[in-house]
Formats: structure tokens, sequence, C-alpha cells
């Protein structure tokens, strides 16, 4: 068992990285865009496009890993009554599995969206890059993190001492 946490942590690495491209991406074409602008009066005229590309790239990509690890923004409103009554596993559990299954709903739209860029021949304004690509890319992403979501939930639910043993 611990040789395939590994293996996951391995490969949960890749996303990560593909973020981590996108940004370093990002900031080398922003820098270069405003030295361009500032001085030459000559600004790379796809920035925006590019812009908005790597940012669905940059959040989408780094989504099933947080979705896995639990790291999203959490409101504690309701932690002291399940503490006290000792339900805080059930509560995560349910918690992960409702939000992955949920997720499914948007994988559903997002591909749609994708299917009709596609259909139409959608590109973007100057390179060209055909739409649903990016819609492609977020809606497996987002399966991904949904399929994560709901394993962690059921890990919660069946199985806590398996993710005591990975958080060691």
């Amino acid at each position: 068992m611990a040789s395939l946490f590994r293996l996951i942590r391995h490969l949960s690495s890749v996303p990560v990285y593909i973020a981590c491209v996108a940004l370093f991406i990002l900031m080398v074409m922003t820098f270069c865009d405003v030295i361009l602008r500032s001085i030459f009066n000559a600004p790379i005229e796809a920035a925006t496009e590019l812009t908005r590309i790597l940012m669905a790239i940059l959040v989408f990509a780094v989504l099933p890993v947080m979705s896995a690890r639990g790291d999203q923004i959490a409101v504690d409103l309701t932690d002291g009554v399940f503490a006290r009554f000792r339900l805080t596993r059930v509560r995560d559990g349910l918690v992960f599995l409702f939000s992955g299954i949920m997720l499914f709903w948007p994988i559903k739209r997002v591909w749609v969206l994708a299917e009709r860029a596609r259909d139409y021949g959608d590109v973007t304004e100057y390179l060209h890059i055909p739409q649903f690509y990016v819609g492609w890319f977020i809606a497996v992403f987002t399966a991904f993190a949904a399929i994560a979501m709901i394993v962690v939930g059921l890990l919660h639910l069946f199985a806590p001492q398996l993710l005591s043993e990975r958080r060691a």
C-alpha cells in the first residue's frame, strides 16, 4: 500500500509541474510585454489571449492535487459541533464525496461547450489556437479533481487509517 501512495505522490507532481511551467511562461511573457510596450512601444499582440489560456492551465492543473490534499479554503463554523460528537471524519468524508459528485455537472457542461467550440471552429484571435483544447483541458482536470475528491471521501468514511498513514 505504501508503494501505491508513493506512485500516486509521484504522479500528482505532474500537474504541479504543468502549472509551474504555465506560471513561468506567464511571468516571462508579462515581463517581455511590459519591456516591449514601455521601451519600444510594441506590445505582444497575443498577450491577452495567452494570459487567459495560461491562467486556465495554471488553475485547473493544480485543482486535482489541491482537491486530494484538502487544500481548499474552508470555513469551520461547525467544527465544534462535529468534534463534540466525534463526527469530523464522517463530515469530512461526506463533504469530499458530495463535492466530488457535484463536480460532474460542470464537467459535463464544459465538455459540451468545448465540443460546440470545436464544431464551430472557434479559435483565438491572434494565434488561431483552437479554443476547444482549453475546454477539454478544463473538463479533464476537473474530472481528475472529482475522482480525487470521491476517493478521499471514501477513504475518510471507510479507511481513515490509510489517510493517517499517508500523512505520516
